[in-house]
């Protein structure tokens, strides 16, 4: 048996463990924390959580129109890029600088 004093451990046995033994006591340390910090159930919703409800649908509507705005800033800049490239052109042709 290889035994160090100062660690206090039999290596012995830690090189003859299960590999199994891992997963099984990670698998079961996951669910003792998780039956520990669960949250309780009510049975009915309390002023917070109507108030979350409708926080939680402001963002929504808020997300909704970000992202049309975005779409709508994307469509500008698209025509905007585009007047940009004819100009470019059209100063090309009528023996301007070109950047």
């Amino acid at each position: 048996m290889f035994f160090h004093p100062s660690a206090g451990i039999d290596l012995a046995l830690l090189c003859n463990m299960n590999p199994k033994f891992f997963p099984v006591a990670l698998v079961a340390a996951v669910v003792f924390v998780g039956a520990v910090f669960a949250p309780t159930h009510s049975d009915g919703q309390t002023g917070d959580d109507i108030a979350m409800t409708q926080l939680l649908n402001d963002i929504g509507t808020q997300q909704a129109t970000i992202a049309d705005n975005h779409a709508k800033i994307d469509a500008k800049l698209a025509k905007i890029a585009e007047n940009v490239r004819l100009a470019r052109i059209y100063a090309g042709r009528a023996g301007g600088k070109v950047q």
